[in-house]
């Protein structure tokens, strides 16, 4: 008898599903980098059974070890975990979706945080609707391309756009994990998320999470058109 063929899905299911493996990701989620010990106390387990599940979730590809001086510190593997996790969140959140943002430490991640290169939460949502209300983009089969007034409103915020590059999608939307609405990816959202950070308009806090500075809430803010904060 032929043995089923077991799917990917399946396998890599299985890593998740286990309960301190899963405390595991989501505290690594917030962006922290953290110790054996750390993840331990988040998971709730002892410091041996912390070692066989980070074990585990290496041999899966979903987080990496980075040897710095005598410590070791664990992070997730790249943005392709952290976007699926995501994913997984917004299905296993979406009956409690705005207690599960309460506690102050979610808090701040929903009002503005580093999507891995570009601008997520509430701040890169209304940054979304702004280029879309200043007609500023135009749909293509790849996503986006910017319009002449999306260019115009860009270089009226001091920035200058690069030109698309060959090697990676120029814009396309991302469905925002806290707001379950989209923002915006791509090569034009990383542009955007540095010269606001270059602007001194952002500045990055602990892990993702991303602060509005003074002068982002005098500078940027307006031209997004609506209230952020």
């Amino acid at each position: 008898m032929n043995t089923p063929h077991e799917p990917r899905m399946a396998r890599v299911a299985a890593v998740v599903a286990d309960p301190a493996r899963s405390r595991m990701l989501a505290y690594l989620l917030a962006g922290e980098y953290a110790s054996a010990s750390e993840l331990a106390k988040a998971a709730s387990v002892t410091p041996a059974t912390a070692s066989g599940h980070l074990g585990k979730l290496m041999d899966a590809r979903f987080v990496v070890c980075e040897p710095r001086g005598r410590h070791r510190y664990y992070r997730l593997a790249d943005a392709e975990v952290a976007h699926a996790l995501e994913a997984l969140a917004l299905i296993a959140e979406r009956d409690e979706h705005d207690r599960a943002w309460a506690p102050p430490e979610r808090t701040r991640l929903r009002l503005a945080r580093c999507c891995y290169g570009h601008l997520a939460g509430k701040l890169g949502v209304s940054l979304f609707d702004a280029l879309q209300r200043q007609h500023g983009l135009e749909s293509t089969p790849s996503g986006f391309e910017l319009t002449a007034a999306g260019r115009a409103w860009l270089e009226g915020l001091g920035m200058n756009p690069g030109a698309p590059s060959s090697r990676r999608r120029f814009a396309y939307r991302c469905l925002d994990w806290s707001e379950r609405r989209d923002h915006l990816a791509g090569q034009l959202a990383d542009e955007l998320y540095q010269h606001f950070t270059a602007k001194g308009w952002l500045r990055r806090t602990s892990g993702r999470a991303v602060e509005i500075t003074v002068s982002g809430q005098r500078e940027l803010l307006p031209s997004l058109g609506e209230a952020v904060c």
